[in-house]
């Protein structure tokens, strides 16, 4: 069954597919975006979690070495932590991009998330029953984690040409999540190894904002009861969002057309409210990305929108 909405489809697999006609990519870009991204994720996937780092101390505690006076411990060693197991990641898909899903590869992803802020339990399932506060959720019994875990590495394996990748890693984050194997790091481990399945494919980097904490939750809770479309549609957007800041850099200012607006200056200027667009934003219906908090979007995009509507309109008339 599907999950991926097609529009989204169309337009995330064009996004790729020209992202794609410009490699080899230049080595400085690639370099400066991969620097760029990982400084971002590692702060925004600890955030998450409560990590009380700024975007900009996490750059200091990571590349100067410093001490962010006011932080704890705990918050400076989650910052260097998720960065190594990010590098562990792309070094795992550089050595050989053929690579697939395994226990071994997710127990180490973990390992290094919390190496230094829970050593007894880095790689190792858990061997109790835990609680996720917040949630009526209550994740399996620990004496069948093991089980779940090979059978969430077959059905990866099963699936793979099966599904969309969006469609593959959505559902296989989803599926980490649920187990909740480890006593800590799972959420920081599930984002991390969703994208060995997109990066495999040619996808830049995919991150969760801090600020889109919520609606990740909320469709994260969604897919617990079987409905993967919200989930699916979220993990599709932060792909379009890492696609488009790539072709950004990449292509040349001659053949970048579209200049990105926030909702409050687009609705100015066309017939739909900001109330409006925001909606259209979160339900994936036009081409927007987040910057910090804001949603923003392109006057083109908006007009693509209109003649998408009154293409339908039409053959809706015919039939």
């Amino acid at each position: 069954m599907p999950y991926l909405e097609p529009f989204l489809k169309t337009r995330i697999d064009g996004k790729l597919k020209q992202l794609q006609s410009l490699r080899p990519l230049p080595p400085s870009s690639v370099l400066k975006l991969r620097e760029q991204f990982g400084i971002e994720m590692t702060y925004n996937s600890n955030a998450i979690e409560g990590n009380k780092l700024t975007l900009k101390e996490t750059f200091l505690v990571i590349n100067e070495g410093l001490t962010i006076k006011g932080k704890s411990l705990k918050d400076h060693l989650e910052a260097k932590d998720h960065y190594e197991a990010l590098n562990y990641l792309y070094g795992f898909i550089e050595k050989d991009s053929r690579h697939t899903v395994s226990e071994v590869f997710l127990r180490s992803l973990q390992q290094l998330v919390v190496k230094e802020t829970d050593p007894d339990w880095a790689g190792r399932y858990r061997d109790g029953n835990v609680i996720i506060t917040g949630s009526d959720y209550n994740p399996p019994d620990a004496s069948i984690v093991p089980t779940l875990m090979k059978d969430l590495v077959i059905w990866v394996r099963n699936n793979k040409n099966k599904f969309h990748p969006i469609e593959l890693a959505a559902i296989f984050h989803h599926k980490i999540a649920f187990i909740h194997p480890f006593f800590d790091g799972n959420g920081r481990t599930a984002r991390l190894a969703t994208n060995l399945i997109l990066m495999q494919k040619g996808y830049p980097l995919v991150m969760i904002l801090k600020n889109d904490r919520k609606r990740y939750y909320d469709s994260l809770e969604k897919a617990d009861k079987g409905d993967y479309f919200a989930f699916v549609r979220f993990i599709a957007q932060t792909a379009e969002r890492s696609l488009n800041i790539y072709l950004k850099t990449l292509l040349p200012e001659s053949e970048t057309k579209e200049k990105y607006y926030l909702l409050s200056e687009i609705s100015k200027k066309s017939p739909y409210s900001e109330k409006y667009l925001n909606l259209l934003a979160r339900h994936g219906k036009i081409e927007a990305h987040k910057e910090k908090r804001n949603w923003v979007t392109s006057f083109e995009a908006i007009d693509r929108y209109i003649k998408g509507r009154m293409r339908r309109r039409k053959l809706t008339r015919r039939e």
